[in-house]
């Protein structure tokens, strides 16, 4: 026992009763914890918003036409179908044409401009955010297929060597 143990032990036992001199033996045999807890603990608040569906801009409806602003397909025209659960744009352009297909788009990456075109025979019902996110599912499962067969082209040319 050290120097300050036995201090710290003959000081506990004067202030217990005699019966209590055991607890107070154990008390000061033990080693002081490293790290104590800070008294500010802060406690997670709950989340009491409620999801409310992204306001359009005025400027933006349906068969409005946009100018994206932002990444690949930037300073590209395109038509707005609608506007999704997830509050973002549906918007596409013939394939052929420009080569932009269904995409979603947020609405703070494009310009709208006042041309309207004609979309009445055009049926967006089933296009919904799932509808888009298993398309991109799909693209994940070709590039596995075919990392799959550079594996096996790279396997059969060090079996030739």
């Amino acid at each position: 026992m050290t120097l300050s143990g036995a201090l710290a032990l003959t000081l506990v036992s004067r202030r217990l009763p005699p019966l209590k001199k055991s607890i107070a033996a154990k008390l000061a045999t033990e080693k002081a914890p490293k790290f104590y807890p800070a008294d500010d603990v802060k406690k997670l608040l709950s989340n009491k918003r409620k999801h409310k569906p992204t306001k359009l801009r005025a400027s933006i409806t349906p068969r409005t036409v946009l100018i994206i602003l932002t990444g690949g397909f930037k300073r590209i025209r395109v038509v707005l179908l609608k506007q999704l659960a997830s509050g973002l744009l549906l918007v596409t352009r013939p394939f052929k044409i420009n080569g932009v297909p269904l995409q979603r788009v947020n609405q703070a990456y494009v310009v709208a401009t006042s041309t309207k075109v004609g979309i009445s025979r055009v049926n967006v019902e089933k296009l919904d955010d799932g509808y888009l996110a298993t398309q991109a599912e799909k693209k994940k499962g070709e590039t596995k297929f075919f990392e799959a067969k550079k594996e096996e082209k790279c396997a059969s040319s060090r079996e030739e060597r």
